[in-house]
């Protein structure tokens, strides 16, 4: 899972043998380390977590560049409640700031913006900024940019399930009509294919009950660097260690002998 450091030396959309080869659909990024980053800076976390939205707007930048039609962020789990409440704040601040000061650039670029995530007990400003994102992008037909803020993967799958409970005592669905893709379509990430591709930087490699359901197949690469880091560069290696696999979803897949 680790990605190799020569991983830089061939381009993401280029085969060695200098054949084109398409960006992976869907990319899903687990972004990490910002506090680390700026504490091994001597800053305050607020500072690492200030560069970290400028990382992100490389990797939007980057997915366009590239080719990915669906880039997925985790911006903020439902476990970052219990970080300290300064920090949440700071935070808070952030996404208030990005959402004002980029939402006109990403809409100019055709970008269609979808959040996933709890909305319930959100203030009242975050709400309303989530939901100006999404109709104001609504229409645009270029790279889909997915937030997961307020996410978790197994609250997700709990609030699914009691949807297509629901349905089954209403009458409008039988348990034994109920299969996978009624799961799928209960989800947040409805009409969202699976991510192909899951990035986490600072070298952690667990997936931080980020998209539980839809990350049964995709291929994992694990970025070291911390997430202010991320650049293009590091972008188009992950998108090269993923050409490199050989997807086989439970399958033999092109190599097996």
């Amino acid at each position: 899972m680790v990605r190799s450091e020569g991983a830089r030396q061939i381009g993401a959309d280029t085969a060695p043998d200098g054949a084109a080869r398409p960006a992976p659909r869907h990319v899903a990024i687990i972004m990490d380390g910002n506090g680390r980053w700026a504490a091994r800076k001597g800053l305050p976390r607020f500072e690492g977590h200030r560069r970290g939205v400028e990382a992100v707007r490389r990797a939007v930048r980057s997915a366009i560049d590239l080719g990915v039609a669906y880039l997925t962020v985790y911006s903020f789990s439902s476990e970052n409640w219990r970080r300290p409440p300064s920090e949440i704040t700071e935070l808070m601040g952030l996404l208030r700031l990005f959402v004002r000061g980029d939402l006109a650039d990403l809409h100019a670029n055709n970008v269609r913006i979808r959040v996933i995530g709890e909305r319930q007990n959100l203030s009242a400003d975050i709400a309303a900024l989530l939901d100006e994102a999404e109709a104001r992008t609504r229409a645009n037909t270029g790279l889909t940019l997915v937030v997961a803020f307020n996410y978790g993967g197994r609250q997700e799958i709990l609030s699914a399930v009691r949807r297509i409970a629901a349905s089954v005592a209403a009458g409008r669905l039988r348990p034994e009509e109920i299969d996978l893709p009624t799961i799928a379509g209960a989800l947040d990430t409805a009409g969202i294919p699976d991510p192909d591709l899951v990035i986490r930087t600072s070298g952690e490699q667990r997936l931080s009950n980020f998209l539980t359901w839809q990350t049964a197949y995709a291929e994992y690469v694990i970025e070291p660097g911390f997430w202010p880091d991320f650049d293009h560069a590091a972008f188009e290696a992950a998108l090269a260690e993923y050409h490199r696999r050989d997807r086989r979803f439970g399958g033999l897949g092109t190599t097996a002998g």
